[in-house]
């Protein structure tokens, strides 16, 4: 299981990401705490879509890169909000379904400690080349 270098995004929320290159499988885990929650104490939508939208970019990435650090861009998410998640472990798994070169298909999930699906997505991800850094 590969660790992916550290990322700002993840830093903050504090959620942390494996990447399992062999099976092109991308984990994002949060330990959901009070500062994760939304004004009726349990996960905000917005942190659920970030695990989701994370996992499901980097396991894009898989498919031209197995380190999981080719640029993709989200082109569309859509999710399915189906549980409250309580504060505790949570985990986003994504995979691919389909797609080329430049454009890939993936699907994830969010589970709590006690596996249940918290929500779903369907994305398009893009690939692109990251652009030259302006002095």
């Amino acid at each position: 299981m590969l660790h992916r270098p550290p990322l700002p995004l993840a830093d903050l929320l504090g959620f942390r990401v494996e990447i399992d290159a062999e099976r092109k499988q991308v984990s994002c885990l949060l330990e959901a705490a009070e500062v994760h929650l939304n004004r009726h104490a349990v996960l905000h939508g917005g942190v659920a879509a970030t695990l989701l939208d994370s996992a499901s970019g980097i396991t894009a990435s898989l498919t031209v890169d197995e380190t999981g650090a080719m640029p993709f861009t989200t082109i569309s998410l859509n999710i399915n909000y189906l549980a409250p998640a309580a504060p505790g472990s949570l985990r986003a798994v994504a995979k691919v379904t389909g797609g080329g070169r430049s454009l890939v298909f993936v699907e994830a999930a969010l589970t709590d400690a006690q596996d249940r699906l918290i929500a779903t997505s369907t994305g398009v991800f893009k690939r692109y080349q990251k652009p030259e850094a302006v002095a």
